[in-house]
């Protein structure tokens, strides 16, 4: 029998449906089917060159799917890398330059000395670099309540936590969601308050600085002590303060200041107030942010037509597979060996490799004197032969 055939086999639905529907025990997470059903488990069995036929196609059909999802994939690591790019193009400009005293010269006092101004690039005209705690109205952290002031799925204010902002730049507040009561949020919470607008960004990872704006979905909300909260002021619009936090340059600034405690990494809230931002005008940033919006549709659009083209290619892949072994894929031939006498010719192979048992002799025992027990005696059952001998013999080949 063909070793490519069965391993085929063994990967296509139907197996993998028989072995879903017949596990039998549980260690830790994982599910398993018992050794002996998988051996007695039927399996297709065509003509050995109609096998032939069949792997040939499977693996020339399954090679252009695999160059196809392999190309998809490119597209995403192209689409991902351009992101960033024109991220950076929009929340910085264009330059590669190092800025000039003038832009400097906007630019607040340091309060920690974690950033290298001299290191910052030239801005386009009409821009400045600022502190974000001199354009920004708060810069909190979150806190985190006792588990009893917690309650998850319904409750009064919804609770933030990492999990909730999406890499994609956005809340999700559908994965474990959490609330604390209003007391909680009024009370112990109070500082860690945000709105609609607010721009969070995580601090403690890996990863870090994922970044997304509070949605509109409940009037307030609070967030854990892992999240920093921008609010942004006069000076910026929420949307221009989302998309430069965002912005690999300027993200990049902050998570060279991270320290690593215990296997994590930290970014003191400090630091995000001492934090540079690049400042265009309040008009300048209305246009920029429109281009931002038209770029990550289109980017959006991109991955949603990779993810409906990536679910084609395994629907298309799983076909393939149930065809090949329903008998559909490949022309039968009636010159072919008939399955049935491959079968025999393998049982009788594996009947034959099987060694010889020679008989022993074994020492007399010394029977008991009573006839009673010499009557009950009971002679040993001869051994049934194997019903699964054929089924052995495929797994084995």
């Amino acid at each position: 029998m063909s070793r490519k055939y069965l391993q085929y086999y063994l990967s296509s639905p139907v197996f993998r449906r028989w072995i879903s529907s017949s596990v039998s025990g549980v260690t830790g997470s994982h599910t398993r089917a018992k050794s002996k059903d998988i051996l007695t488990q039927p399996v297709p069995v065509p003509p050995l060159a109609e096998q032939h036929r069949i792997v040939e196609t499977l693996e020339e059909q399954l090679s252009r799917l695999d160059a196809a999802e392999a190309q998809l994939s490119s597209v995403l690591r192209r689409s991902a890398g351009l992101e960033k790019k024109r991220l950076d193009i929009l929340a910085v400009g264009r330059s590669l330059r190092r800025s000039g005293n003038e832009d400097l010269n906007s630019l607040e006092e340091s309060k920690t000395g974690r950033f290298d101004e001299g290191s910052l690039i030239e801005l386009p005209r009409g821009w400045k670099w600022r502190r974000a705690s001199a354009v920004c109205e708060q810069i909190v952290s979150g806190s985190t309540p006792k588990a009893h002031l917690m309650s998850p799925g319904n409750g009064d204010v919804p609770f933030l936590k990492v999990y909730n902002i999406s890499p994609r730049g956005f809340v999700d507040f559908s994965i474990d969601p959490t609330f604390v009561g209003t007391g909680t949020h009024e009370g112990s919470l109070k500082r860690s308050r945000v709105f609609p607008g607010d721009v969070l960004t995580n601090i403690v990872g890996p990863p870090l600085g994922k970044t997304a704006m509070v949605p509109d979905m409940y009037p307030e909300w609070n967030i854990n002590q892992a999240i920093v909260s921008f609010r942004a002021g006069a000076d910026l619009t929420p949307r221009w303060l989302a998309l430069v936090l965002s912005s690999p340059y300027v993200l990049g600034m902050l998570k060279r200041t991270s320290k690593a405690t215990a296997g994590q990494f930290n970014i003191a809230v400090s630091t995000c107030r001492d934090l540079p931002i690049p400042c265009p005008p309040i008009d300048e940033q209305e246009k920029l942010n429109e281009a931002a919006d038209q770029w990550l549709t289109l980017s959006e659009s991109v991955r949603g037509a990779v993810a409906n083209s990536r679910v084609r290619a395994t629907g298309l892949r799983t076909a393939l597979l149930k065809r090949a072994f329903g008998g559909g894929l490949v022309p039968q031939d009636p010159a072919d060996e008939p399955a049935v006498t491959l079968l025999a010719r393998i049982a009788a192979e594996r009947e034959a490799a099987k060694p010889i048992r020679k008989a022993t002799k074994r020492a007399a025992r010394p029977r008991k004197a009573t006839a009673v027990a010499a009557a009950t005696k009971i002679a040993p059952a001869p051994t049934p032969a194997s019903a699964t001998s054929v089924q052995q013999e495929l797994f084995d080949q």
